[in-house]
């Protein structure tokens, strides 16, 4: 059953659309970037733009924080709210369940289709971006340092240095990359860290995903799930940002969404992102368990 719902999903014209959809983005702006050379400052826009113009390297993590907020979560809605409640709508479902397909069995099966759309996107993101950003925004230079002229203190050179201070953001010496608390870090811990974002990034669409399944299982249209589910994320965001809400915000689903840029953080800030780990699980938990008890008890006429 697995391998039926992985093949359905691999043949489906929308799964490589949203894929290619959501590559474009990152890649429009990183042709812009190496057009203009115009980078949000330090602080501001989305994480690390104002540093892939000193190493392209970056630009799968500035990919994924660009995603993250909307194409990324509406991908992963629709795909997740189609899963029961379109087999409803084109009158399947009720024949796959004639066969001796237990509904649990079923029920899995969507699940571990949908992590599978998760990752697929977030890996060619990722990989797409790496490629965009070597090619159009180039690798990483080596710093090197040099004696200041005057005889004080080094000089970084392969970006605009002061004398004393470290190169440029983005590059340090030795061809690493600065982290966002301008220590270096090596190509390995930047991509093991990566694989860390990606990890934490997929946990958080599956909670956007076990909403989504659970309204799937509630109605039989595939558009009324996804959409029901992407009005919980947007009364999330819009709480999230109401200082009268404080007190329900680190229990809400988007609160530590970007908690992952602190993994480029040296040390890493672990606090978020195991409080972010920890809230994706309990809404996982929570709506699977309910996808479950609803649809195992559910009358089908469709």
């Amino acid at each position: 059953m697995i391998g039926v719902e992985l093949i359905k999903l691999v043949r489906r014209p929308r799964t490589w659309i949203s894929l290619v959809l959501t590559c474009a983005l990152p890649f429009v702006v990183a042709v812009f970037i190496t057009i203009t050379h115009l980078t949000p400052p330090p602080g501001q826009g989305s994480a690390f733009l104002s540093a892939v113009l000193q190493n392209g390297e970056l630009y799968p993590a500035a990919a994924l924080a660009l995603v993250l907020p909307v194409f990324l979560p509406v991908a992963t809605a629709v795909v997740a709210g189609d899963s029961i409640a379109g087999e409803a709508t084109t009158g399947t479902l009720r024949y796959l369940l004639v066969r001796p397909v237990g509904r649990t069995r079923l029920l899995v099966a969507k699940l571990i289709s949908v992590i599978v759309y998760v990752l697929l996107v977030v890996l060619a993101v990722t990989f797409t971006a790496y490629a965009t950003g070597v090619l159009l925004l180039g690798p990483s230079q080596a710093a090197a340092v040099v004696p200041s002229p005057a005889g004080g203190g080094p000089v970084g050179v392969g970006g605009p240095g002061i004398a004393g201070q470290a190169p440029t953001a983005g590059v340090a010496a030795g061809g690493a990359v600065t982290s966002l608390s301008g220590a270096p870090l090596s190509l390995l811990q930047l991509a093991e860290r990566t694989g860390a974002a990606i990890a934490f990034i997929t946990v958080s669409m599956l909670g956007v995903a076990a909403i989504a399944l659970f309204l799937s299982t509630i109605t039989d249209s595939a558009l009324g799930s996804a959409l029901g589910a992407l009005a919980a994320l947007v009364i999330s965001e819009v709480l999230v940002t109401l200082n009268a809400a404080t007190v329900v915000q680190p229990y809400l689903p988007t609160r530590y969404w970007l908690a992952w840029i602190d993994f480029f953080r040296q040390p890493i800030f672990w606090r978020d992102i195991q409080r972010g780990f920890g809230i994706q699980a309990v809404y996982v938990v929570v709506f699977l368990a309910a996808a479950w008890a609803n649809f195992s008890t559910k009358d089908i006429t469709a």
